[in-house]
């Protein structure tokens, strides 16, 4: 596996346990529909929580959190609607970004709460 995959694995699976550390419950990880995947779905039992997770080795180029692009948020949100449809699910939906920054072993996260919203 390519070691930008790697990177990204080891950033989901943190984010994954800074997530549980924080009360919410995980659904589901790696959720696909079609090209489009949503890294994180959870509830933090007032919202239904579509978590976006970006690990980069350094903010050389920028923070993390800049690489989620219009582009990105709109595959985001095509793919919420269909789970949300797929699973009846009735509660308020909210996008965050974990951004994670690994140098040197130690990782450093950023937890952005309503990160973006759909627009209509």
């Amino acid at each position: 596996m390519a070691e930008h995959n790697e990177l990204g694995k080891q950033g989901e699976e943190i984010a994954t346990k800074y997530l549980r550390s924080k009360g919410f419950v995980v659904i589901e990880r790696n959720w696909r529909f079609g090209k489009d995947e949503i890294d994180i779905i959870a509830n933090d039992s007032t919202f239904l929580v579509v978590v976006e997770v970006k690990t980069r080795s350094s903010a050389a180029f920028g923070e993390p959190e800049i690489f989620v692009t219009r582009q990105k948020q709109k595959f985001l949100i095509r793919a919420t609607n269909v789970y949300i449809n797929w699973k009846n699910i009735e509660l308020e939906t909210r996008f965050d970004i974990v951004a994670i920054t690994i140098t040197n072993g130690k990782a450093k996260v950023k937890h952005i709460r309503d990160a973006f919203y759909p627009t209509l």
